[in-house]
């Protein structure tokens, strides 16, 4: 059973930077999309931020530049790294993995659309403030 769990989450002000953390276990799956996503009250969930097994990253627009995905394998745990913060990313953020049908032996088609992703946290809000 795969959980994740995240932390980090905090207030800060605008221009600030905080890093959030999602603690993954029971994933034992050789390939991997992990994402980070954020959804404000009355909103739809929106992408942040994906990484997969290749290594590869891609950023919303609105982000790019300043944020950072990355995944210690020895501590089993993703980030996400949030510089030069502004009102507009206050939300809750959640860290999710990709469901396994789309993913092979070699690996996973990596999307920031949240309808691809089957396990999700719990969240950690983000409050952006100046």
């Amino acid at each position: 059973l795969v959980q994740l769990v995240e932390s980090g989450g905090g207030s800060v002000q605008t221009g600030g930077s905080l890093k959030v953390s999602c603690e993954v276990s029971g994933y034992t799956y050789k390939q991997y999309c992990f994402g980070w996503f954020r959804q404000v009250p009355g909103k739809a969930r929106e992408g942040v931020a994906a990484l997969d097994s290749d290594g590869s990253r891609s950023y919303a627009d609105p982000v790019q530049g300043r944020f950072s995905i990355s995944l210690d394998n020895d501590k089993k745990t993703l980030y996400l790294q949030m510089n030069n913060l502004k009102s507009g990313d206050t939300a809750k953020y959640y860290c999710a993995t990709i469901d396994e049908a789309y993913c092979n032996d070699n690996d996973c088609f990596c999307s920031r659309s949240p309808e691809y992703f089957r396990t999700w946290g719990q969240g950690t809000q983000v409050i952006v403030s100046s």
